[in-house]
């Protein structure tokens, strides 16, 4: 029999270390509005399901003034769990214990669990409440924030990495959520940013707070960084779990089809969109009625509101969708829109699900201001993406096709499996007015009547391009449908190339526009 001293001991540690900080910063991150580390993972996770790693593991940076001084987990909580009997790994920085800061050894944990998640083929969890790297280790921190950077490239492409914004991730450590599929951002506390609001004070004397600098507001409206921002940190967990339901365990393997009720909404199709070109309306409601009931989660929604991305099911199998928003902007494609689709198409084709374009688009962005943010080279971005995704690849216009900005949003000729046309749909290379501008100037500018004759033209170009008739004439579109016949065709598509392959070249990789 053991000398139960052993036993008691490993007891006491244990307790010692799911403490966290002690009491009295537990009290102080719960008054903040905040849970702990180990509390955030009680409610992310199947309940019981959690096994911690590397609990007792310190950093072994000798630093003055911290001899004989206890950090449990220093300063961050790992392990493997459950979420909906799925397999997912996870690191949960702990604010009680040195602010959550990033150490040679916390590093260390982190870089650990990411490369179990990697051996394993199962997603990666970062829940992020850090004041970034631990200042009095000097080098060996920013050695460790390297590490978890090139593992977290190591990861892109093979497993989902989510990452939750739930306090503060400033300086380099921010980078890693940058690096990561998803950011979900915590509204009140959640903060991202390189140089703290101190640093920029004493460098240029400004004064600027947190959340200005950084907060969600800032991240989901303006720098495209976030994906998602909730009021708490329970409703930031909850979307982890809703987010990983659409996604696969690795790219490997394709995501979980699922039942479905057999509703199909698409006989009010036509009472969303209107045939008159210059009407709005809200795309949202057009994959609403194509999706299967209550499975649509809308990504980015607040930031470039002139596309709609997002995942969605039909007929059971996650999709990816990309629509054009005619109700902001007009749908026309700029730098921010044309950025965040690319993203998302490649994160799609990385995971093996498959694309649906939804398509209402009158052009580019026309205007200086857009040439000087680069349109050309990030409006490129959309090109790439979807011209170099090899997953099932639909395209379904609805109204307007027009131009360069068609062809970027998944035409026939960028490799699109199947083009499917509503018969108001509009295929051309320009709208009636500039057209006939360019076209017919010689004319409009000797005729008698300039605005007459002008009209006349415009009557003959869209009598003769705007309908879907003539792109189907020349191989640009596949087939006609009736609205009420969308999601039946939509849900054959998919099946009929869902085992698609395509051998890409031999090559390192490809030269992106970045």
């Amino acid at each position: 029999m053991w000398n139960p001293e052993y036993c008691d001991e490993l007891k006491r540690r244990r307790e010692k270390m799911n403490e966290g900080g002690g009491p009295e910063k537990l009290r102080k991150q719960h008054e903040k509005g905040k849970l702990t580390a180990r509390e955030r993972i009680e409610l992310l996770v199947d309940e019981g399901s959690f096994v911690e790693i590397a609990g007792f593991q310190i950093s072994d940076v000798p630093i003055e003034g911290t001899h004989g001084k206890d950090y449990p987990g220093d300063g961050v909580v790992t392990g493997y769990a459950q979420i909906n009997g799925r397999q997912v790994f996870i690191s949960s920085q702990d604010f009680t214990v040195m602010g959550g800061s990033i150490s040679k050894g916390n590093a260390r944990k982190i870089c650990q669990i990411m490369q179990l998640a990697i051996h394993h083929k199962a997603p990666y969890i970062s829940l992020n409440d850090s004041g970034g790297a631990r200042l009095d280790e000097g080098l060996y921190a920013m050695d460790g924030s390297a590490a978890i950077l090139r593992t977290n490239v190591q990861a892109s492409g093979v497993i989902p990495q989510i990452a939750v914004i739930l306090g503060p991730c400033a300086g380099v450590s921010s980078y890693s959520p940058a690096l990561m599929d998803f950011v979900i951002m915590q509204k009140k506390n959640g903060q991202m940013y390189l140089t703290g609001p101190s640093v920029i004070e004493a460098a240029t004397g400004a004064k600027i707070s947190a959340a200005e600098l950084g907060g969600a507001e800032v991240h989901i409206e303006k720098s495209g960084l976030a994906h998602f921002v909730y009021e708490d940190d329970k409703s930031c967990l909850d979307k982890v779990r809703e987010l990983l339901d659409y996604l696969p365990q690795n790219c490997d393997e394709r995501p979980f089809w699922k039942e479905y009720p057999p509703i199909d909404y698409s006989d009010q199709l036509q009472d969303i969109v209107p045939d008159n070109g210059r009407k709005p309306y809200d795309v949202r409601s057009v994959i609403l009625m194509i999706a299967d009931e209550a499975s649509f989660l809308e990504v980015q929604r607040d930031y470039a509101k002139n596309i709609v991305i997002g995942f969605m099911r039909v007929g059971g199998e996650s999709v990816g969708v990309v629509a054009n928003q005619p109700k902001e902007m007009g749908g026309v494609l700029d730098s921010k829109s044309s950025e965040k689709a690319s993203r998302f198409v490649r994160f799609c084709d990385a995971f093996r699900i498959p694309l649906l374009s939804i398509v209402d688009v009158p052009g580019y962005m026309p205007g200086a201001n857009q040439e000087g943010e680069g349109i050309i080279r990030r409006g490129a971005k959309l090109l790439y993406a979807f011209a170099e995704a090899s997953v099932p690849r639909i395209t379904l216009i609805v109204r307007k096709a027009y131009g360069g900005a068609y062809v970027a949003m998944n035409s026939k000729n960028l490799g699109a499996d199947y083009v499917f046309a509503w018969p108001i749909a509009q295929i051309a290379v320009m709208g009636s007015e500039g057209a006939v501008s360019i076209l017919k100037h010689k004319e409009i500018k000797s005729a008698a009547d300039p605005e007459a004759v002008r009209e006349q033209f415009k009557k003959e170009y869209e009598e003769t391009y705007y309908n879907p008739y003539f792109a189907a004439s020349i191989g640009m579109i596949d087939e006609v449908i009736l609205p009420e016949e969308t999601r039946q065709r939509i849900m054959q598509a998919i099946a009929t190339f869902r085992n698609k392959e395509i051998p890409g070249p031999t090559r390192r990789h490809g030269s992106m526009p970045l």
